[in-house]
């Protein structure tokens, strides 16, 4: 973290740090949300020490008006800031200034009185049951080494398969998915809940042509799935390769990793899934979350009888 770069007083930039870590330790957010939360409220101590004309220290925080946040907004979408950016760094000082409220050091009433703006209502882009299973098998088809090529195509098979993110399937141990006899596995997801995924013989199939191709110790306690000199894989590197799959393949740009997880749910809620299990094997909080792939699914018919119907 960069507290010590911070134009803010000594007693805020102790308090911003112990939330971060509380974030990180015991409420176990993703990395990415971390990062961004980090973000946000350094640069909002930031506008406040130009907002009030010198580092702001809790007292400041303490004696926040709506007004101060919304000035806060207006800046960011000055900077360029879109919908949903705004909506985050309003959710991430919301949450700081709740934490401090819990510690009995500030009022987040400003905070809470704040509306999000609307969000711009998009659906998830899944790719066609045929171009999932391509992107799949060409996962085998890089130029990379035989076992790096086997490596992409397992974890690919996983986030079509399983409906996996990409960071659990980086975070499977060496010990994971060995035994054949199993049908499913213990997955941990955002904010470190565990649910259990069904496996496909696929999915073994796949991990094994990698586990024997694999230049690499696969011990338990370490990673499975591993970058060129031996460390974890890292999701950049799956996004590089995707990025190549992409132009092969000639699919679009949002033919993306995640876009395999979005494919997993549309096509099981296609084949007559009801959405509380797609619900419960995608890992989502709220069905609310879920329910967004039925409008995926509505399009898709809605698109077919336009190209189709003589009258359309």
């Amino acid at each position: 973290m960069r507290e010590t770069l911070l134009p803010a007083r000594p007693d805020l930039l102790a308090a911003r740090k112990a939330w971060l870590d509380k974030l990180a330790g015991e409420r176990r957010l993703a990395a990415n949300t971390l990062e961004a939360y980090e973000r946000d409220t350094r640069q909002f101590l930031n506008f406040l020490a130009d907002h009030q004309g010198g580092p702001p220290g809790l007292k400041d925080i303490a004696g926040l008006r709506p007004m101060d946040l919304r000035a806060f907004l207006t800046r960011r979408r000055g900077q360029g800031a879109g919908v949903r950016t705004i909506g985050r760094c309003l959710a991430g000082v919301r949450s700081f200034l709740k934490h401090l409220e819990r510690e009995g050091l500030a009022n987040a009433a400003a905070a809470t009185a704040m509306r999000a703006p609307r969000q711009p209502q998009s659906l998830p882009k899944p790719l066609t049951a045929v171009d999932a299973s391509r992107v799949v098998e060409a996962g085998e088809q890089l130029n990379a080494a035989p076992w790096m090529r086997a490596r992409n195509a397992a974890v690919l098979t996983l986030l079509y398969g399983c409906g996996l993110r990409i960071g659990e399937a980086l975070a499977l141990d060496g010990a994971d998915l060995r035994d054949r006899s199993a049908r499913s596995i213990a997955v941990t997801g955002k904010g470190g809940k565990t649910r259990t995924v069904p496996l496909l013989p696929v999915v073994f199939e796949a991990i094994d042509a990698y586990r024997d191709l694999c230049p690499y110790d696969l011990a338990p306690g370490t990673a499975l799935f591993r970058g060129a000199r031996g460390g974890a894989l890292q999701p950049a590197v799956l996004q590089r390769d995707m990025r190549a799959l992409r132009g092969a393949l000639g699919l679009p740009e949002t033919a993306t990793p995640h876009a395999l997880r979005h494919s997993f749910a549309t096509h099981l809620l296609g084949s007559g899934g009801d959405l509380r299990t797609i619900q419960e094997l995608l890992g989502h909080a709220s069905l609310s979350t879920t329910q967004v792939y039925t409008g995926v699914d509505s399009q898709r018919l809605l698109d077919a009888w336009r190209a189709a119907h003589p009258r359309a």
